[in-house]
């Protein structure tokens, strides 16, 4: 612990000094801060930074679609905006898409994420901390989850059809087997490499294997476990289109892999924009949670 020795009389210190460098770029205890003003300017001028780009963004699709004269190809932005108001609302007895909104269509599919997602983080990480403590069982199982990482989603998707069915059980079965190999291999590293000196203190100090492992070893990999997490869900939220490659409607890779078929490429681009946009949203959590749980991340 530092402790805050006053100025000498002869340090030309003021208090005038002391107060303008609490808000000034460096505070009294060596860390930066800015004031009021300055971080509102910094937020408004990411925000429109970001406002533009989207703009030239929407400029250049724009601009490609109107030289491609083919919507089949490159469809404008106004008729991919046509689409969302038509499949969010009912028109001439018309319900959305193949009879659901857009909504329900991405709502069934983050479903599926969301149990996906679970069940491969949660044996993920069962996996990833035994690999990590026993040793000849990473020898043995390392190979496997790096096979099983390796292997696209579609790979083994006909298998799991052969074996549960065209209904749920093999989407959830597809999205957990490709969520947990990140977090495993994460949880392995983080927990292999774990600090010896603190490890070896708690030892010292009486501590058993299991609670040096939860109290020691497991806070300290939380960061690169929580990476890992991240990595998973967005794996999984990749393979949702090949998990709805079969029977896959409702569900918003179930709508874009339909209208595909039917060359409706504006729903294609809404598709993608929601998956996307979604997506974004879902990492925008999981960096809160992060940043909740794990105050102490980046601090020595």
């Amino acid at each position: 612990m530092t402790s805050f020795t006053p100025a000498p009389p002869d340090s030309g210190l003021r208090n005038s000094d002391a107060v303008a460098g609490s808000t000034g770029p460096r505070a009294a205890g060596g860390t930066h801060t800015v004031s009021a003003p300055a971080r509102l300017a910094l937020a408004s001028r990411r925000i429109g930074m970001r406002a533009l780009s989207v703009l030239v963004l929407l400029g250049l699709w724009q601009s490609a679609a109107v030289a491609a004269g083919n919507p089949s190809f490159v469809p404008a932005p106004r008729a991919v905006w046509d689409q969302l108001v038509l499949l969010s609302t009912t028109h001439d007895g018309i319900r959305g898409y193949s009879g659901h909104l857009l909504v329900e269509h991405l709502g069934i599919s983050l479903r599926r994420i969301l149990i996906g997602s679970a069940l491969g983080v949660a044996a993920g990480l069962v996996l990833g901390v035994v690999l990590g403590v026993v040793p000849w069982i990473r020898v043995v199982a390392e190979p496997v989850v790096t096979f099983i990482r390796a292997l696209p989603p579609l790979a083994y998707f006909s298998l799991l059809i052969i074996w549960f069915g065209i209904d749920e059980t093999p989407k959830l079965w597809l999205l957990a087997i490709a969520a947990m190999p990140p977090v495993a291999v994460a949880t392995a590293a983080a927990v292999h490499g774990a600090p010896t000196g603190l490890v070896e203190a708690a030892r010292a100090l009486g501590a058993s294997r299991w609670r040096t492992l939860t109290d020691v070893v497991l806070p300290s990999a939380l960061p690169e476990i929580f990476t890992g997490i991240r990595l998973a869900v967005g794996i999984a939220y990749s393979s949702v289109v090949a998990a709805e490659t079969v029977n896959g409607v409702p569900g918003i890779g179930g709508m874009v892999r339909d209208a595909q078929r039917y060359l409706q490429t504006d729903v294609v681009v809404l598709g993608l924009f929601a998956i996307g946009a979604s997506g974004l949203l879902i990492d925008a959590l999981l960096r809160a949670a992060e940043n909740r749980l794990i105050p102490w991340r980046g601090r020595t």
